[in-house]
C-alpha cells in the first residue's frame, strides 16, 4: 500500500491502491476505446481532407572544363566551372529572377493567386514557403564535388516538376544572356580603347609628318635665304672688281697714249725701237715681273674697256654663281614634302600599332563566338514527378491522433476517478472507523478501507 499523504493532528489518513486504480482504468475502457475510436478518425478526416502537398528537386553540378572552354580562351571573360555553379546558384536565389519566371509563367501558378491580392503579394507568398536553395554544408566533406539543389514544394494540381525545371532552365539562360552582356560590354570597351590608342597613334603620325615637313621647308627656305644672300654678294663683288677693272683700263690708256704706245710690247721692245729705227728684229724675252698694263697698247686697252662698258652681266665670270642658280633650282621643289603629302593610306606608316590591330582583329572575331549553347552547369538530377506526397504523412498522423486519443481516454478515466475518490472521502469524514468499498456502475474504481486511528 502506498501512502499519498497524512494529516497532521487529523484523525484520518488517505491512501489510493494502483490495482484498483488500473481495474478502474480497465473497467472504463469503452471510454478509452471511444476517445482513440473518434480522435483517429478525426485524423482519418483531416489526411482525407487536407491538400496533398508534393515535393520535387533539382541538382546542379560543375559543367565540364570544356564546355566553358571557348569562353576562358578569348582572353577577355574567365569563367571557371565552379564560379559559373555559383552564378547560376545566385540567380536561383535571386528575388528578382523568380519573380520574373513568375510574371512569365503566369499560367502555372494560378493555384497560388488570391481574390483581392496582387501579383506581387502572390509571388511573395509562393517565394516564401515553396522554393528553396540548398547548398553543400561546408563543414562537411563527404561531398566528392560542389553541388546546388532546388526544392519545391507544391499542392496537388500544380504542375510542379514543369515549374521547378522551367525555373532552372529560365535561370541559366537568364544567366547566360547576362555573360554575353557583360562579354559585349568587354570587348566594346576593349575595342574603344584599342581605337583610342591607335588614334593617338595616328594623331602622333601626322604631327611628326607635320613636323619633318615644316622642317624640311624651313631648312629649304633658310637654304634658298642663304644661297641668294650669298648670289647677292658675289654680283656685287664682280661689279664692283669691273668698276675697278675699267678705272685700271683708263689709267693705263693715259699713260700708254702719253708713251705713244698703240700696239702691246714689251719694255725691251719699247727701248730698242727707240734706238734702232724700223729695223725688223725678233726678240725673246724672259721676265718675271708683271708687265704695267698700259704695255698693251691704247688699242687693247679702249677695246677692252669699251667691252667692259657694255657688259650687261658678270654672273658668266664666277663659277660659282651657276652653281648657286643651280642649288636654287633644285630648291623650287622638295621631293620629300610632295611625297609625305601625297600619301593615300597613312595607316601603313603609323608605328608600333600592328599588335593593337592584331588584338582589334581578334576581338572582333569575339562576335561569332555562340553564347546561346554555352552550358554554364550540369544538370545532374532533373525534377521528376513524385511518387508520393511529402504532406501529410498520413500513417504517421493516423498513429498520432490514435494515440492521443488514448491518452485523452486515460485522463478522462483517471480525472473521473479521482473525483469520485474525492466525493467518497468527504462524505466518509468524523466517523472512528470507515470502511468503504464503492462499486460504481459507471466503471468508478475501487476504493480501499481507510483506517482511522
Amino acid at each position: 500500500m502506498t501512502s499519498i499523504s497524512r494529516i497532521p493532528g487529523g484523525s484520518s489518513s488517505d491512501e489510493i491502491d494502483l490495482f484498483a486504480l488500473f481495474q478502474a482504468i480497465w473497467q472504463q475502457k469503452k471510454i478509452i476505446i471511444a476517445a482513440t475510436v473518434v480522435s483517429g478518425l478525426v485524423a482519418l478526416g483531416y489526411v482525407y481532407a487536407v491538400t496533398p502537398e508534393y515535393q520535387v528537386t533539382s541538382v546542379l553540378r560543375p559543367a565540364a572544363i570544356n564546355e566553358l572552354d571557348a569562353l576562358n580562351r578569348s582572353g577577355v571573360y574567365t569563367l571557371p566551372p565552379s564560379e559559373a555553379l555559383l552564378k547560376v546558384g545566385a540567380s536561383l536565389e535571386s528575388y528578382d529572377s523568380r519573380l520574373g519566371f513568375f510574371r512569365d509563367n503566369q499560367e502555372l501558378f494560378t493555384q497560388f493567386k488570391r481574390p483581392g491580392r496582387t501579383l506581387e503579394q502572390s509571388f511573395e507568398e509562393f517565394n516564401r514557403d515553396s522554393l528553396k536553395l540548398v547548398l553543400p554544408d561546408p563543414k562537411k566533406a563527404d561531398s566528392l564535388s560542389a553541388f546546388i539543389a532546388l526544392e519545391l514544394n507544391y499542392p496537388k494540381g500544380v504542375d510542379g516538376v514543369q515549374i521547378l525545371n522551367g525555373f532552372v532552365d529560365y535561370a541559366v539562360k537568364a544567366e547566360r544572356e547576362q555573360i554575353a552582356s557583360d562579354l559585349k560590354v568587354i570587348v566594346n570597351n576593349r575595342l574603344t580603347e584599342l581605337k583610342g590608342k591607335i588614334d593617338a597613334a595616328r594623331s602622333s603620325y601626322e604631327m611628326g609628318k607635320e613636323a619633318r615637313i615644316a622642317k624640311l621647308q624651313e631648312a629649304d627656305n633658310l637654304k634658298r635665304a642663304q644661297l641668294q644672300d650669298e648670289l647677292k654678294a658675289l654680283r656685287q663683288q664682280l661689279k664692283v672688281v669691273r668698276t675697278d677693272r675699267m678705272a685700271q683700263l683708263t689709267e693705263a690708256i693715259g699713260i700708254a697714249k702719253s708713251l705713244g704706245i698703240q700696239k702691246p710690247t714689251t719694255p725691251s721692245a719699247l727701248g730698242d725701237s727707240a734706238r734702232m729705227g724700223d729695223s725688223s728684229v725678233m726678240r725673246t724675252e724672259i721676265n718675271n715681273q708683271q708687265i704695267p698694263l698700259y704695255f698693251m697698247g691704247v688699242e687693247a686697252l679702249e677695246a677692252e674697256r669699251s667691252a667692259l662698258q657694255q657688259r650687261k652681266t658678270d654672273d658668266f665670270t664666277e663659277g660659282r654663281i651657276a652653281q648657286i642658280a643651280r642649288e636654287l633650282q633644285l630648291l623650287q621643289s622638295n621631293r620629300e614634302v610632295e611625297v609625305l603629302k601625297q600619301r593615300q593610306n597613312e595607316d601603313v606608316f603609323l608605328s608600333g600599332v600592328e599588335p593593337l590591330r592584331a588584338e582589334v582583329v581578334r576581338l572582333g572575331n569575339l562576335s561569332n563566338l555562340d553564347i546561346s549553347n554555352l552550358k554554364l552547369v550540369s544538370v545532374d538530377r532533373k525534377a521528376l514527378e513524385p511518387m508520393r506526397p511529402v504532406k501529410p504523412q498520413k500513417a504517421l498522423i493516423l498513429a498520432l491522433g490514435v494515440l492521443l486519443g488514448a491518452i485523452l481516454g486515460v485522463l478522462i478515466v483517471l480525472i473521473r476517478h479521482l473525483l469520485g475518490t474525492r466525493r467518497a472521502q468527504l462524505s466518509g469524514v468524523g466517523s472512528p472507523v470507515m470502511t468503504a468499498k464503492l462499486s460504481s456502475e459507471k466503471g468508478s474504481g475501487k476504493v480501499l478501507q481507510n483506517d482511522r486511528s
